[in-house]
């Protein structure tokens, strides 16, 4: 079994930055994709970032690239978020993600693991 604890979010206003942390614990190894997708209110839940745990695919979801970073700290076990430039519309309950296998994957359901999620609120 895999844990992730996610921590970071908060509220901050629109232009601000956060930076959300994925710690992950348990059976890991280090073919593994990590993810972050994010569920507004009534919506379903999208994809936002992705990497495999060697750091050589990164993938990020339209809306927010060239403003979040995903990155990794293979000895702290971490995975971060950086978010830059946040918008109100980046509101949203922020999870962390895992797979097995070294393929990027954008979908929800290619994910083994799941974190309790964080929330983050940007104010206009």
């Amino acid at each position: 079994q895999v844990q992730l604890v996610e921590s970071g979010g908060g509220l901050v206003q629109a232009g601000g930055s956060l930076r959300l942390s994925c710690t992950t614990s348990g059976r890991t190894s280090s073919s593994v994709t990590m993810g972050w997708f994010r569920q507004a209110p009534g919506k379903e839940r999208e994809f936002v970032a992705a990497s495999n745990y060697r750091g050589s695919s990164n993938y990020y979801a339209d809306s927010v690239k060239g403003r979040f970073t995903i990155s990794g700290d293979n000895a702290k076990n971490t995975v971060y978020l950086q978010m830059n430039s946040l918008k109100p519309e980046d509101t949203a309950i922020y999870y962390c993600a895992a797979r097995s296998g070294l393929i990027v994957e954008l979908s929800p359901n290619r994910y083994n693991y799941w974190g309790q999620g964080t929330q983050v609120t940007v104010s206009s």
